[in-house]
């Protein structure tokens, strides 16, 4: 797996600048992503992105479709292996409608329902595992999206650029005290609460999932925000989990004010804490760098813990067990 991570920058670059045909959907006023794991992380990096736009967006983890979709809807729908149960059911419920359609997959089931009924369907390869391919899904995406997607290619070419900065810190090539994804690594001790700002939701969410499924340990997230008017409360009590404060580069001004809150509480009351710092730059270039420097600190965390990181047996285990119509 960590060769796979080693090359993300290149694997970026690579599939932006892939022979992908672009779609050419007009009027399009609201995009459903629908996905699950690895697929809907990357469906969560596209809401951040469109978060300023006119564009509705609405991201499906499950099986439903909201009751809103119309003609103006573009439906995505994104599974790498081509054959998740719960994603396959919102492409069918979605080819009822009168929306538009398009669909990501490695091949799979997904890739021959589209073929079968018409649907648009760009084939992505897969790198090792559904995590590890997410450069070469997102940035695949984010081409065949473009005409559609406000995003300048400044932003993309930013983003591909500092990877690079960001690989040549955090692979393997640099097992020193210098690498700031080793050093998160062997930080956590314990289970992590995961604080984040709303904009850099995705990369919460993604740094949970692969402490989940890379190093096997349990972990929590809380937007900042919410989490004064509640979580805050269960640190009066000592606790053996740890907090760790994603931070964007330039959060919003009363985010920043409420963090140095936080931190002085968490001072006040000897709750040890650790900061992580977005790089400068898009809502893409601070996401696709943290989601980086924080999923390779969960493949140091799982050979620090003599675990290997690949196997995903609990996940098998529903799948083999659930029912599908596909």
């Amino acid at each position: 797996m960590h060769k796979i991570y080693d090359i993300w920058p290149d694997i970026a670059k690579d599939s932006y600048y892939a022979s992908f045909l672009q779609i050419d959907f007009k009027d399009v006023t609201h995009i459903v992503f629908a996905g699950m794991g690895g697929s809907g992380a990357i469906h969560d990096v596209f809401l951040s992105i469109l978060s300023k736009s006119n564009i509705h967006v609405s991201i499906v983890k499950g099986y439903h479709l909201p009751n809103t979709v119309d003609s103006n809807t573009l439906v995505v729908t994104t599974s790498v292996s081509g054959n998740t149960a719960e994603t396959l059911t919102v492409l069918d419920l979605a080819k009822k409608t009168k929306c538009k359609l398009i669909a990501f997959s490695s091949g799979g089931k997904m890739k021959d329902y589209c073929y079968k009924n018409k649907i648009e369907h760009r084939d992505v390869p897969i790198y090792h595992s559904p995590r590890s391919s997410f450069p070469v899904f997102l940035f695949s995406m984010l081409k065949v999206l473009e005409p559609i997607i406000p995003i300048k290619k400044h932003d993309i070419t930013e983003s591909i650029n500092n990877l690079k900065i960001m690989q040549r810190e955090i692979s393997s090539n640099n097992l020193t005290s210098s690498n700031p994804s080793l050093d998160i690594a062997e930080w956590i001790t314990s289970i992590p609460v995961i604080y984040y700002p709303w904009g850099l939701q995705a990369a919460a969410v993604r740094f949970k999932n692969s402490l989940q499924e890379n190093a096997k340990r349990h972990a929590m997230i809380e937007d900042v925000i919410e989490a004064c008017h509640n979580g805050i409360v269960a640190w009066r009590e000592k606790s053996s989990a740890r907090p760790i404060l994603i931070r964007g580069h330039d959060d919003y001004i009363k985010t920043k004010e409420r963090w140095d809150i936080i931190k002085e509480y968490f001072e006040q009351n000897k709750v040890e804490y650790k900061q992580i710092l977005s790089v400068k730059g898009s809502i893409l270039t601070k996401l696709i760098n943290l989601i980086y420097l924080l999923d390779y600190s969960t493949i140091y965390l799982s050979v620090m813990s003599g675990v290997d990181p690949t196997p995903v047996t609990a996940i098998d285990f529903i799948k083999n067990r659930t029912n599908s119509i596909y």
